[in-house]
């Protein structure tokens, strides 16, 4: 099922609804309601959108109070630092309103990226998410709008990864490579910031691609694996998990807006993503998965709709990316193994 433009006009009505609460809950949560109604707008689902977010509104918060103006002159001072949400967000903001949105997502991409790992990697998805409704050539208010947000929301979440030794790797492909990812010490123990902090060596997996077409596929192939692998892994953490796989692909669907510069170091940054997020979660062994039949896109993606989880969802958008029946599998995994939205 390929994604298509929503003329409806919900998905705009749901962005602008959603755009009065906070990227964040509870301190630390973060809001995927922006990112799961492009989901679903994005396969058709716009009619969906409206009841879908009355059953996550509890989940939601206001929006957060401004510190101070964030300038050209001033923004290193609030990179990093998740009391600015509002003022990135407003500055975001007001950079989209003054020039083409291609132009700033490309001026900041290389500032942003080294930091995609705060917020558990959920800022670069949402900005994917954003990106990908702005390719369409839907440029709506509301869609300059969300992909502020995102950026915003990335900015004051950046956090980057320091100390990572790149380790020896025999194996070439991307499914090797997350096999040979090693645990974090304490595995079981601690939040997403605390258990980063303990990585200190991954696989140098495609640490010397510089050409941007194989930096494509290389994304390309990395989605895929941690895609498939999710169905026989899954079960490490049902949540966290997919994040090895929507993270890579957020940064695969902002490839086409930026210059071909970025896409080397894209891929670099997506694979040190994808592997902390396997060596922080994964289960000590596989386990056996075999689908309980045989479905379309479309009906794979009805199923995630039904259960309601934001990360089933998200997730299965994904897998719907990847296509094949080995994604489709891991998304009906996802599915049975987490906890349904009521």
């Amino acid at each position: 099922m390929d994604a298509t433009a929503d003329t409806s006009g919900t998905l705009d009505e749901a962005l602008q609804r959603l755009h009065a609460s906070g990227p964040e809950r509870l301190g630390r949560l973060t809001n995927h309601a922006p990112m799961a109604v492009e989901a679903l707008a994005a396969h058709g689902r716009s009619g969906a959108v409206h009841r879908w977010l009355e059953l996550y509104a509890p989940k939601l918060e206001e929006y957060p109070s401004t510190v101070g103006t964030i300038t050209g002159d001033t923004w290193r001072e609030a990179l990093g630092d998740p009391r600015r949400a509002a003022d990135w967000i407003a500055y975001f903001g007001r950079e989209i309103g003054e020039r083409p949105w291609r132009d700033v997502l490309a001026a900041w991409w290389p500032l942003l990226l080294p930091g995609m790992y705060g917020g558990s990697t959920h800022p670069v998805i949402r900005v994917g998410h954003a990106v990908r409704t702005l390719l369409r050539g839907d440029e709506t208010g509301p869609r300059l709008a969300e992909l502020a947000h995102g950026l915003g929301y990335w900015a004051a979440r950046h956090h980057p990864v320091t100390g990572v030794e790149l380790l020896p790797l025999s194996a070439g492909t991307a499914a090797a490579a997350l096999d040979a990812v090693e645990p974090v010490p304490d595995r079981a123990e601690g939040s997403f910031p605390a258990r980063l902090g303990r990585v200190v060596g991954l696989p140098a997996w495609a640490a010397g691609v510089s050409d941007p077409d194989e930096a494509h596929r290389g994304l390309t192939e990395l989605v895929r694996a941690a895609t498939h692998r999710y169905a026989t892994h899954g079960h490490g953490e049902e949540t966290m998990l997919v994040h090895a796989s929507t993270a890579p692909n957020a940064v695969l669907r902002a490839l086409p807006a930026l210059p071909r510069t970025l896409w080397a170091p894209s891929l670099h940054a997506a694979w040190t993503a994808s592997a902390a997020v396997t060596s922080m979660y994964a289960p000590d062994a596989p386990v056996a998965y075999t689908a309980p039949g045989t479905f379309a896109p479309e009906e794979v993606f009805e199923r995630a709709l039904a259960h309601g989880d934001e990360h089933v969802i998200k997730f299965t958008d994904t897998a719907l990316d990847v296509g094949d029946e080995r994604a489709l599998a891991s998304a009906l995994r996802a599915i049975e193994i987490s906890e349904p939205l009521v």
